[in-house]
C-alpha cells in the first residue's frame, strides 16, 4: 500500500477496507489533469482544459438512485418513483465487492466539505477510480486548509467506481450502473457510470433530508446574487432554465448558482 499527497495524520485508505491501493490524497488540479492526459482518459484542449469523455452516461440516470430503506428513512422518506429503496444487507454487499475491486488499483482521494456555514459544515471523502472525477471534486466541493486537513474527519465517504459493474439480478440494482446513499452508514456508493454530476447530487441528496430535518434549514435548488445595499435575489427552475444565467449579473455579486440553504438566521 503506498499513500501519498497531504492527508489526515492517522487517515489511509486501509481504513475503508481497500488493500493493497496506491492512494494519491488531495492532488492539485495541475497533477490530476497531467495524471489523467497521461492516462489516456483525457485530452488537453486549446483554452488549457481538459476534455473527458464520460462514455455511456453524459447525464445523471435517476431511475438508478437508491436510499437505503433502514431505521432512518423508512418513516421519512417518501417513497416512490423518485426515492427508490434499497434492502440494508444488498448494500453492504455491493460495498464489499465495490472494496473488492477497487483494492490493488492506483486512487485519488479528496477531502472535501460542503456548507459555506461553519455550523452546518458536512466533511465528506470522495474515493475516486480515475483522477479526472477527482478533479471534479475539486471544482464542485468547498476546500479545506492545509491544517484544516491535518486533523480532518470525514463524515460522509463516497466511494466511486465508473469501471464497476453491477450485476442487477444478484446486486439488487436496475441495471449495471447505481448511486445509492446510505444514511445509517454515510456512504455513498457510485459504479458504472463516469458521469460525476452523480458524485455532487449524491451530497446534496443527503443534505436534503439532513438540513431539513437535523438542521432547521431549507435547502434550495437556485442560483443567488446579492445587490450593494444587501438586497438578495434567488433565482429557482429546472436544470437548463436559465439559473446561472441570470444569476451571473455584472452589478451584482454572484452567490452561487445551484444549491443553497436557508437558515433564518442573518
Amino acid at each position: 500500500m503506498t499513500e501519498t499527497g497531504k492527508r489526515a495524520t492517522n487517515a489511509t485508505i486501509s481504513d475503508l477496507g481497500i488493500k493493497n491501493a496506491t492512494a494519491h490524497w488531495n492532488l492539485t488540479p495541475e497533477e490530476l489533469a497531467s495524471i489523467s492526459i497521461e492516462k489516456g482518459q483525457a485530452t488537453l484542449t486549446s483554452t488549457g482544459a481538459i476534455n473527458i469523455n464520460t462514455g455511456e452516461f453524459t447525464g445523471r440516470s435517476p431511475m438508478d438512485r437508491f436510499i437505503v430503506k433502514d431505521a432512518i428513512t423508512e418513516d421519512s422518506v417518501w417513497w416512490g418513483k423518485v426515492n427508490l429503496s434499497f434492502d440494508a444487507d444488498k448494500f453492504d454487499a455491493l460495498e464489499q465487492k465495490m472494496v473488492n475491486y477497487l483494492s490493488k488499483k492506483e486512487l485519488y482521494v479528496r477531502d472535501a466539505y460542503a456548507c459555506a456555514e461553519d455550523k452546518y459544515r458536512t466533511n465528506i471523502r470522495v474515493v475516486n477510480e480515475y483522477a479526472w472525477s477527482n478533479m471534479f471534486a475539486y471544482n464542485m466541493f468547498l476546500r479545506p486548509t492545509d491544517a484544516e486537513i491535518e486533523n480532518f474527519n470525514a463524515e460522509w465517504t463516497i466511494l466511486n467506481a465508473p469501471g464497476f459493474m453491477a450485476d442487477a439480478e444478484i446486486d439488487g440494482t436496475r441495471q449495471h450502473n447505481f448511486a445509492i446513499l446510505n444514511f445509517t452508514k454515510k456512504v455513498i456508493l457510485i459504479g458504472g457510470t463516469g458521469y460525476t454530476g452523480e458524485i455532487k447530487k449524491g451530497i446534496f441528496s443527503a443534505l436534503n433530508f439532513i438540513l431539513p430535518f437535523r438542521k432547521n434549514v431549507l435547502p434550495m435548488h437556485c442560483s443567488a446574487n446579492t445587490g450593494g445595499k444587501g438586497d438578495t435575489a434567488i433565482f429557482f427552475g429546472l436544470s437548463g432554465t436559465g439559473k446561472t444565467t441570470l444569476s451571473a449579473d455584472p452589478n451584482r455579486n454572484l452567490i452561487g448558482d445551484d444549491e443553497h440553504g436557508w437558515s433564518g438566521e442573518l
